[in-house]
């Protein structure tokens, strides 16, 4: 049974796209090359074998005149720098036009409609904000009221907080429900996100594995349609269920971080999941024979890239690295493995925002010859490689 392997490392872009400054970035920004430069070189040197270094000047990871995959950059086509906009257009969707931000916070209309749906007696907050933040200044404020903390970055999301001991996590998502049936068409916002979090000896620590994304539904059917069409199922790892609000995806299971992700992926490779226990509620596949397995790593972008840690950002580099010989180990010569990532947040650079970046692309199958891929200028080149490994 031939599969396809695609692992994002979230926000790993590697380079700024030409029309940054669109989007309010400066020239500069690079994450990958900036982490690795402001910790004097990583330590990867299985990301060196498959020729990651090739693509850039990455302190650390050496030039490889013999890599064992194919490597390049992609340049984005589609409007936009989140997570949905890169998400969707490696699987052959692409915008023309982007989803709206609100760097001053939503509109008072937007705002009362939600409280009123919501029956939740008001909100806190309403600006751009780093979460950890956020919730830091506000959560006083909130076991007082019980109002959900509301905030946004320079991305198009409406995120919602909420301490588990004051608002449950069902309420939580219920919010979430309706914020995202409100935000739609003149709102146009990408996604809204749940943000639970505690309090851990007296201070609110948020909780990565409740953690939802409500995406807007793609508008028509993606690569992932496309496979489970033609018989295939589709694994989504970590947010990759909300990122597509379960269209296209067969199987699905979230993360609580990376090292979860990457023990998950590995245990699909080696075909150790029970499948039949992660179905979705839009498909009941039993019998396929192509799979796709479609992994997020998140860690990089949320707990890394806004909250400018440069240093943790390598040490989760670092992590990746060493699971990559046990990926490829466990892949057999029906597997195509896809190494990317589907925006930039660069921690070195001012903001605490997604940076607006071209991505690296590592190719690797045990009977594909190494090198040099030509100028690509889409994210859904992953696409096409994907059906075209596929026979679809």
């Amino acid at each position: 049974m031939k599969r396809a392997i695609v692992i994002v490392i979230d926000s790993m872009g590697i380079g700024a796209m030409p029309d940054c400054k669109e989007y309010g970035d400066i020239p500069e920004c690079n994450t990958l090359c900036n982490v690795a430069k402001s910790v004097n070189g990583l330590h990867a040197p299985n990301f060196y074998k498959l020729g990651l270094g090739n693509l850039a000047d990455v302190q650390g990871i050496a030039k490889n005149p013999t890599p064992i995959a194919q490597y390049g950059i992609m340049k984005e086509k589609s409007k936009g720098k989140d997570t949905t906009t890169g998400h969707w257009e490696m699987m052959g969707l692409i915008l023309d036009k982007p989803f709206k931000v609100y760097p001053k916070g939503f509109p008072a209309e937007l705002i009362e409609k939600f409280v009123k749906e919501t029956n939740c007696g008001g909100i806190l907050a309403n600006y751009p904000a780093s979460g950890t933040k956020v919730i830091e200044d506000f959560h006083e404020e909130h076991a007082k009221t019980k109002f959900p903390i509301i905030y946004t970055s320079a991305d198009s999301v409406f995120q919602i907080a909420a301490d588990v001991d004051v608002i449950p996590l069902d309420t939580l998502y219920k919010y979430c429900e309706i914020a995202r049936s409100i935000l739609t068409d003149e709102y146009n916002v990408s996604r809204v996100i749940a943000r639970p979090y505690h309090l851990v000896d007296g201070k609110p620590v948020r909780i990565g594995a409740k953690r939802r994304d409500y995406s807007v539904e793609p508008f028509t059917d993606s690569t992932c349609d496309i496979i489970i069409k033609n018989n295939g199922s589709v694994l989504g790892i970590g947010k990759i269920e909300d990122i597509f609000v379960g269209k296209g995806i067969s199987h699905a299971i979230h993360t609580g971080g990376n090292t979860e992700g990457l023990e998950i992926t590995l245990k699909a490779i080696k075909n150790e999941l029970p499948l039949n226990n992660l179905k979705t509620t839009k498909y009941n596949i039993d019998k396929y024979d192509k799979q796709f397995i479609f992994t997020n790593l998140v860690d990089t972008d949320m707990l890394y890239g806004h909250r400018n840690d440069f240093r943790g950002y390598a040490k989760a580099i670092e992590e990746i690295d060493t699971y990559l010989p046990k990926i490829i180990a466990a892949m057999t010569e029906d597997d195509l493995l896809i190494i990317t990532a589907d925006h930039g947040c660069d921690p070195t650079v001012p903001g605490t925002d997604h940076t607006r970046e071209q991505v690296p692309l590592i190719i690797y199958s045990k009977n594909i010859k190494g090198g040099m891929l030509p100028e690509i200028n889409t994210f859904s080149y992953i696409s096409d490689r994907i059906l075209d490994w596929f026979n679809i």
